[in-house]
């Protein structure tokens, strides 16, 4: 009986610590889906004088990994004039990522989470 009330608490320790590693690294994951994403938007200016705001075939030819596309929605938004974009990831509901604020990034380089800088 006290072996399991040691394994209980242990694992009610671990458990969270578990989950905040989890956030974290589907975090850093879509981060780099993000400045992946920037760098093609910055190729396809210098090929087509404007950003594109299709992520996949016939646009930034990216395509999200499996971790990011589960955990997050991806959103490209831009502007003509001035040639501009935003690239927002948008935790899903229902994952361990929802309420971990949006993750963005804009074409002068600015990258926010949540309100504060990556």
């Amino acid at each position: 009986m006290i072996v399991v009330a040691v394994i209980g608490i242990l694992a009610a320790i671990a458990y969270p610590s578990y989950t905040q590693y989890q956030i974290r690294s589907n975090r850093a994951d879509a981060q780099a889906y993000l400045m992946e994403l920037a760098q093609r938007q910055q190729q396809v200016l210098m090929d087509a004088r404007l950003y594109s705001s299709i992520e996949g075939a016939g646009g930034l030819g990216a395509i999200a990994p499996e971790g990011v596309a589960q955990n997050y929605a991806i959103d490209i938004v831009t502007d003509v004039a001035p040639p501009r974009f935003t690239i927002t990831a948008s935790p899903r509901a229902n994952t361990v990522q929802a309420g971990d604020g949006d993750i963005t990034i804009n074409q002068a380089g600015t990258k926010t989470w949540n309100g504060g800088t990556w």
